[in-house]
């Protein structure tokens, strides 16, 4: 799938986008990269903004040095710079009448089944809303055993969650180039890489600076993520004005093409990525309506083994006990124990609350 034809794009910004060697914003940058938004909003894409940055801002306000920082107080600097963060975004991108809000992420929040299908849920919601979310690692309280340490790696896994078609990577470099352009002058960017193994033989890039934490490495290791998730990835240089405009009139960047369809991407998820949990054994009409692409909803189902919590992996038998399709539940063992055999519109009335209609998603299902 090209850029053009992409429906849901996450942009990875930078901190050196926002921030230049002066420790000074760049406004006028940013007011750019929301009219490059604001387009893309027009042709009806979906947008997520991974955007670094909090603790460069924080260390602005501060006066702090960011190399000197210890982890308790750079979380203490990314409370402050996070505010700083969103105020900066909020006021830009109001200009362009473009809605957004916050999400802030830490690993376990994605690497968990349950809290990435609700991690997921939010994101659709706030496309329901019209809204832009704008996500970063919260950096307030995690800890370096549970940190993404980049946001290279964060804007993948949320490319992940998502099922997005393309991950863009603003960076200060063009790509990935045969040898570091930085100290040599004959290097030459790698317009595609299709085979990453291949590509990278030979070739060992560093870039750092000094409010950003990750160099080509954790680009190359956000490529590998996508690559298995259906996802095409770009690197570019966002230190242009109008960064995403020029990637679209251009071809100076490097496309990392995906290896697997959405779909096989999805089956790798759920039937390799996870344990299941528990089973559920349905009737001949669910099974009927899973084969025509349907949700799973409670009135089919017969019988609820073992115990599973929200957002975990479970298998879905036929009434011979033949394992048809797995999937993420969106309700507990026990909730669903007491919502078998009902109709959708008694879900509210038998459990007191307000929740989904469907125990497991189509989206959330592979058929075996």
């Amino acid at each position: 799938m090209s850029l053009k034809n992409s429906k849901k794009i996450v942009i990875k910004i930078g901190s050196s986008l926002l921030v230049d060697k002066h420790k000074k914003i760049r406004k006028k940058w940013l007011s750019s990269f929301a009219k490059d938004i604001q387009k893309l909003r027009s042709k009806n894409k979906k947008i997520i903004i991974v955007s670094s940055g909090a603790i460069a801002l924080g260390c602005i306000k501060m006066n702090y040095n960011k190399k000197n920082l210890k982890l308790d107080k750079s979380q203490a600097v990314a409370s402050i710079g996070q505010i700083e963060l969103m105020n900066l975004f909020s006021s830009t991108f109001s200009k362009y009448k473009i809605n957004i809000s916050q999400i802030l992420l830490t690993l376990e929040d994605t690497e968990e089944r349950r809290r990435s299908l609700n991690a997921k849920r939010t994101f659709e919601n706030l496309f329901d809303l019209n809204f832009i979310p704008i996500v970063n690692e919260n950096d307030t309280i995690a800890t370096a055993e549970i940190k993404y340490g980049d946001n290279d790696r964060l804007a993948s896994r949320v490319s992940q969650i998502t099922n997005a078609d393309t991950l863009i990577l603003l960076s200060d470099v063009d790509g990935l180039y045969t040898k570091n352009p930085k100290i040599f002058k004959d290097a030459k960017i790698i317009k595609k890489v299709e085979n990453l193994k291949e590509t990278l033989k030979n070739i060992n890039l560093r870039g750092n600076n000094e409010f950003g934490s990750g160099g080509m490495g954790t680009k190359i290791e956000a490529a590998k993520i996508c690559q298995l998730s259906g996802c095409n990835m770009i690197i570019a240089n966002g230190l242009n004005l109008n960064p995403i405009d020029k990637i679209f009139k251009g071809n100076n960047f490097t496309l990392f093409t995906s290896k697997v369809s959405k779909l096989d991407a999805r089956k790798k998820w759920i039937i390799s990525s996870i344990y299941p949990k528990g089973e559920l054994i349905i009737d001949e009409g669910a099974k009927k309506a899973l084969k025509n692409g349907k949700s799973l909803l409670a009135a089919g189902i017969k019988k609820v083994i073992g115990k599973f919590s929200k957002g975990d992996h479970i298998k879905i038998l036929d009434k011979a006990n033949k394992e048809y399709a797995r999937g993420l539940c969106s309700f507990s063992s026990n909730e669903v124990e007491k919502i078998l055999g009902c109709h959708s519109r008694e879900i509210e009335k038998i459990l007191g609350y307000t929740t989904k209609s469907e125990v497991v998603h189509k989206d959330d299902m592979v058929e075996i």
